[in-house]
């Protein structure tokens, strides 16, 4: 039998740190969570972003709320911080990526999601039962499910 040894991993491994929210309103239908079909995947995802040079977590947070969902919010308190590994190209380079998010409940204040920028193709809100079905990723729906238990 002829084995090759194995090929070591020679792509770069980035950390990312980003911060986002479980924002909530209630509606006439009760509790809405705002969510996002992001581009150019077209998957529901919770409103987050990586955090700029001298941002704390809860200010990237609620600015990545307003940029990814057209909201302002209250920052109510933190939920988790989640972590996973994935891989992607990364200006011709295939890059290994550690992302830490931190995310946070928060409650509606003014704002319309309509008003979303141009990362995202819709945004809206859901029913915590909704978002549980849409959510691309479940660490994201167990944090909903967080969120829930903490405001709720």
């Amino acid at each position: 039998m002829n084995k090759r040894p194995l090929k070591k991993d020679t792509s770069p491994t980035v950390i990312q740190t980003s911060a986002g929210g479980v924002a909530f309103r209630r509606g006439s239908s009760g509790i809405e969570i705002a969510v996002i079909k992001m581009l150019p995947e077209l998957r529901w995802q919770l409103p987050k972003g990586i955090i700029d040079p001298g941002e704390t977590p809860e200010i990237a947070a609620l600015r990545e709320v307003r940029e990814e969902a057209g909201i302002d919010c209250e920052l109510l308190e933190p939920l988790k911080v989640i972590e996973y590994w994935f891989s992607a190209d990364r200006d011709g380079v295939w890059t290994t990526i550690h992302k830490f998010v931190h995310f946070f409940l928060m409650e509606y204040q003014s704002g319309d999601v309509a008003d979303h920028d141009h990362e995202v193709a819709e945004a809206r809100w859901v029913t915590p039962e909704e978002a549980n079905e849409m959510l691309d990723f479940e660490a994201e729906r167990n944090v909903v499910e967080l969120a829930v238990k903490a405001a709720f």
